[in-house]
């Protein structure tokens, strides 16, 4: 849903991209690392209350998951293991985030409900990612989606920042709004998978008229 902005920032860290370029470090190594600094950042700080610091770290090294497509691009290391290790990454940190904002909610004064509903949207982000690359390995179309990764990322990341400046609120609220969001996606790629698929039946069974 935000690829639009992708160009943007994309020129915006153009220098930084042909700087890496020039060194040994690889893309690979800024996939790694990024999910460490996100991870790290999620669950160090997020489970004792630092709620703010660490959503703003974990949004920094979220930036990584640009860079390290744009230095294979610019290297001409783009590869199957790349993008394989990227989306495996991916899932990594988001799971560091929703499971370190899941353990705050777990501590005194504890929030069972909304441990749940935190729980759901890293359960629903990974099912959304599954469905996409399940249908892509099988040929079929799936490219739809309401709250994407980096959707996923802002919001929960945006409402957990904010909840640590003290906004009253906007954490239930994020967190609401994006299991809703996520599970209306995973419905929507759902019935595009399922739509595509009677499109390749349909085809496989259509008489071609010979004879």
């Amino acid at each position: 849903m935000l690829n639009f902005l992708r160009p943007g920032f994309a020129r915006l860290f153009n220098p930084l991209v042909q700087a890496l370029a020039r060194t040994p470090v690889t893309p690979n190594m800024v996939t790694i690392a990024g999910t460490v600094g996100v991870s790290a950042s999620a669950l160090a700080l997020f489970p004792i209350g630092e709620l703010f610091p660490g959503a703003a770290a974990a949004t920094v090294f979220v930036f990584t998951d640009m860079l390290d497509g744009m230095l294979a691009r610019v290297k001409g290391d783009s590869g199957p293991w790349g993008a394989f290790l990227d989306s495996t990454m991916d899932r990594v940190g988001d799971a560091a985030v929703f499971g370190g904002i899941t353990i705050w909610f777990m501590r005194v004064p504890a929030d069972h409900l909304l441990a749940v509903v935190s729980l759901f949207c890293m359960a629903c982000g990974l099912w959304v990612s599954y469905v996409k690359a399940r249908a892509q390995s099988l040929g079929l179309a799936c490219d739809v989606g309401l709250v994407e990764r980096p959707e996923r990322l802002i919001i929960g990341l945006t409402s957990i920042g904010l909840s640590g400046l003290g906004v009253p609120y906007i954490l239930p609220i994020g967190m609401w709004a994006l299991a809703a969001g996520s599970l209306f996606t995973l419905g929507q790629r759902m019935r595009a998978v399922y739509l595509d698929s009677k499109k390749t039946n349909d085809a496989y069974t259509t008489p071609t008229g010979e004879g």
